[in-house]
């Protein structure tokens, strides 16, 4: 326990309830994150999904074609004479619609997009608290070792100059022969 205190007051209180609010937070952003679009939302991606897209722009592409022949060949009266001021104001009105509404879809994105850049930002934070956290730990954990390790190297040392100060063995006489 001493040496979790040690830790601690190394690490650093505030560092420990950052990391514990960074972790909290990313909880509650998952849970946010599987929240529901409203409707307006749904149609604004809908429509910028839908006039950003090749087959709209073939769609319409084809359709103005059609609307221009129809007129210069003179198709069903010609109802729009050249300079095509019905289809002028058909596009216009298309413009002047659409615009907004995509306008809304990527501002919904850009606060999506800072969303996400906030907590990539909090992931970073959190993973450079724990590499430190964990970087307090090895060196505790090193301290500790060296600790052990000098004083097993003292022990050792100790018990060298025992047994070198200890007196000598006494000399064994070899038998003697009765013969």
């Amino acid at each position: 326990m001493n040496a979790l205190n040690g830790l601690l007051s190394a690490f650093g209180r505030d560092d420990l309830e950052r990391l514990h609010r960074l972790r909290q937070r990313r909880r509650a952003a998952r849970a946010a994150a599987a929240g529901h679009r409203s409707a307006g939302q749904v149609v604004a991606d809908g429509v910028a999904a839908l006039v950003g897209s090749w087959h709209f722009i073939i769609g319409q592409s084809v359709l103005l074609g059609l609307w221009i022949s129809a007129n210069v060949l003179g198709w069903m009266g010609a109802w729009d004479p050249y300079p095509f001021i019905l289809l002028n104001l058909v596009l216009s009105f298309q413009a002047a619609y659409t615009a907004p509404i995509i306008m809304m879809s990527q501002n919904r994105q850009a606060d999506i997009d800072r969303e996400r850049a906030k907590q990539d930002y909090d992931v970073n934070l959190k993973a450079e608290l724990e590499i430190e956290l964990l970087h307090q730990k090895i060196d505790l954990l090193r301290e500790q070792e060296i600790a052990r390790l000098t004083r097993m190297v003292e022990d050792l040392t100790n018990a060298l100059a025992a047994v070198k100060n200890a007196p000598p063995p006494l000399p064994t006489l070899p038998p003697t022969d009765p013969a």
